[in-house]
Order: C-alpha cells, then sequence, then structure tokens
C-alpha cells in the first residue's frame, strides 16, 4: 500500500498577480470610455474623439477595445494558473517564463530523493538523476512546506530542513491505493 494525498493547490502570492490586475483596470477603463463615447451625443468631444475619428483609424475603438480587454482577461488567467499542485502521484508546478511562454514540471514521488525546506529564498526538491528543482514562490509558503512534508514523512523521502510533524495525521487522511 502506498500513500497517495488528496491534490491539493497552492496559488502564486499576490504581488505576482499585481501587474495583470492593473493592466486589466485599464483595460476595463478603455472599454468604458469606448462605450461612453458611443452613448455621448454626438456635439460631444468624446463622442468626436471616439466615434467620428474612426474613419481615419487602423482598426476601430470598438476593435482595439476588444482587443485589449481580451489581452488583459488572458493576462489575468495565465497570472493566476501559477503555483504548485500535489496531487496523488506526485507534484507539479506552473511557472511563466520570460516573453509569457509558460513552463509546466511535474515530478512523481519515485523521482524525488529529497525534499529540501531549508533554502532561504524557495522551496526544492532533489531529484533522483542529481539536479534540484526549484519550486516557484506561492502565497502560502508554511502549508505548502507542511504538505510536502507531511507526504515525504509518509512516502519514506528524506527531508532537509522540515520542523517536523507535531502530531500523526488522522487516518482520513489518508488515501491508500492497493
Amino acid at each position: 500500500m502506498t500513500y497517495r494525498p488528496a491534490e491539493t493547490t497552492f496559488s502564486p502570492p499576490w504581488s505576482a498577480r499585481i501587474p495583470s490586475f492593473l493592466y486589466l483596470g485599464i483595460a476595463v477603463g478603455v472599454v468604458g470610455v469606448v462605450i461612453l463615447g458611443h452613448l455621448s451625443p454626438s456635439d460631444s468631444a468624446l463622442h468626436h474623439w471616439v466615434v467620428d475619428r474612426d474613419m481615419r483609424r487602423l482598426i476601430s475603438s470598438r476593435t482595439f477595445a476588444t482587443l485589449i480587454a481580451l489581452s488583459a482577461l488572458a493576462a489575468a488567467l495565465r497570472s493566476s494558473m501559477r503555483g504548485v499542485r500535489i496531487f496523488p502521484d506526485g507534484v507539479e508546478y506552473r511557472d511563466v517564463l520570460s516573453l509569457g511562454w509558460p513552463r509546466v514540471r511535474r515530478y512523481r514521488w519515485a523521482q524525488i530523493d529529497c525534499v529540501v525546506l531549508d533554502q532561504p529564498q524557495s522551496l526544492a526538491l532533489d531529484l533522483w538523476d542529481g539536479t534540484r528543482a526549484f519550486l516557484p514562490d506561492v502565497a502560502d509558503r508554511r502549508g505548502l512546506a507542511a504538505a510536502l512534508e507531511k507526504v515525504a514523512t509518509a512516502r519514506a523521502i528524506p527531508v532537509r530542513g522540515g520542523v517536523g510533524l507535531d502530531e500523526i495525521p488522522e487516518s482520513d487522511e489518508f488515501v491508500e491505493e492497493r
């Protein structure tokens, strides 16, 4: 019988999400200005700037507002997809590299030689091939460290820098595979 933990997700910190939410707020403002421009009286400056000048533009104000809104929504969704997920078969982390390129790494429990919790910046996993995988920052670092330590203890994976389990996990927390 092998210990299989329940699936747990740890989201990114708010500091990583703030830029995308600011962008989403600006996009909502642009959409609001375009809507107000179309609804304003035809002799107003806003109507003239948004609607009347559309003939001379490369793309219309509606198309521009739609593109900005979709881009901001995609950025907000992409930033919220970061984080670490502990699932029954291993650990998965998602991060965004430069230029918005996503990175998804999945490690099975059998690949993990040691869980390293004493790093000052981030948590890490020592893998069977001698490499070290650093997990991205999450909002609840203590919770992630506790969950990794609990799984590592149950699966006899060495832990470096753990705080120790204060209590024995309840039997209903363990889902066993036969």
